[in-house]
């Protein structure tokens, strides 16, 4: 048994609906992990308005937990709203590696098996900009060395256990010489403890090229980059995978980490019960992982890898017609009947 406590934002838009589908589907494999469901996001701050997208209540429960789970939630761009969830919880508790495998399923023509590494507290994410004028405006791209080496270790670290012989280091170091130098020296200078595992450096335009042209060539091997060229590049990524309603995530830091589907809120979809539930479910199953369930995880993913390859339970986004409820029934049924064998 586990004494773990885990945070669940239910989130906007699809968000409840999903979180809805994950919460179930955790239950149906008996999951000792405390579930604490609260809100945050858009919504909540449009009732509640503030400077913040999170309440003091929630900034306290997440403090009190050992993981958080953030359903999607929507971020207004404007200036005059505050920073997304996401960010917010990243910066807080220093969630430097935000990780996306990037796997298909048989519904896909093509074989892609590799993991996106995301550093994810600094560059231009850091939301340090301010005008300059009425017509003009500056952004900063922040880089630091420890920023950078923390990241980079942590990927090193994943390509040895998954026994991935090679990264890419993706920069635009020939035009961003200090923020990209800094970057990649960390990689160079990890890199010389872990001999065995080869880097090769792409720049940002040409990866997004070779992502479409040709994604296979990146089969067992790890991406790594820094905040806004990873979002880029694992979105880019995801297109491979049959949806974006595939593609599960976490952010991790050396105490801490939140789980979240790879999309976004979808509002125009919100209460139809039609949106793909397979990437919150599966972050979900990754979150009981980290907090110590293993195996129901691996039932999760099992089950939800047979059923999306079996084609019968497919959302619309798959090329299906099943409902966000009914592939989440199914999930759910088919992770506890393979638990009890």
């Amino acid at each position: 048994m586990t004494n773990k406590k885990a945070v669940i934002i239910n989130g906007d838009g699809t968000g409840p609906e999903l979180v809805n589908a994950m919460i179930k589907v955790l239950k149906s494999c008996n999951t000792a992990v405390e579930l604490i469901t609260c809100d945050a996001g858009s919504e909540w701050w449009e009732k509640n308005k503030g400077n913040s997208y999170i309440s003091d209540q929630v900034w306290n429960l997440l403090k009190e937990s050992n993981a958080c789970f953030k359903g999607p939630t929507t971020t207004v761009p404007n200036p005059e709203a505050p920073r997304s969830v996401a960010v917010s919880i990243r910066q807080k508790f220093q969630l430097y590696a935000n990780i996306r495998p990037i796997k298909t399923y048989n519904i896909s023509k093509l074989h892609l098996n590799f993991v996106c590494v995301r550093e994810s507290t600094e560059g231009l994410y850091a939301g340090i900009e301010f005008k300059t004028s009425e017509d003009s405006a500056v952004a900063i791209r922040k880089t630091t060395g420890k920023g950078c080496r923390r990241v980079v270790r942590k990927a090193f670290e994943l390509a040895k256990q998954k026994e991935f012989k090679k990264i890419f280091a993706i920069t635009k170091r020939n035009i961003l010489k200090e923020t990209d130098g800094i970057f990649w020296n960390a990689v160079n200078e990890i890199n010389k403890e872990f001999p065995n595992i080869e880097v090769e450096e792409y720049y940002i335009d040409n990866m997004t090229q070779q992502l479409v042209k040709n994604p296979e060539r990146f089969n067992d091997s790890l991406l790594l980059s820094t905040n806004l060229f990873m979002d880029i590049i694992s979105e880019c990524a995801s297109g491979h995978v049959g949806s974006i309603g595939n593609v599960y995530s976490g952010n991790y830091g050396d105490t801490y980490a939140m789980f979240e589907p790879a999309h976004g809120s979808a509002p125009k979809h919100a209460r139809q019960d039609k949106v793909n539930p397979v990437a919150t479910i599966l972050s979900g199953a990754w979150m009981v992982e980290y907090l110590g369930e293993k195996s129901i995880s691996e039932s999760i993913f099992s089950a939800t890898e047979q059923i999306i390859n079996e084609g019968k339970f497919l959302t619309y986004d798959m090329g299906g017609s099943t409902s966000l409820s009914k592939m989440a029934d199914e999930i759910a049924n088919r992770s506890a009947s393979l638990l009890r064998k």
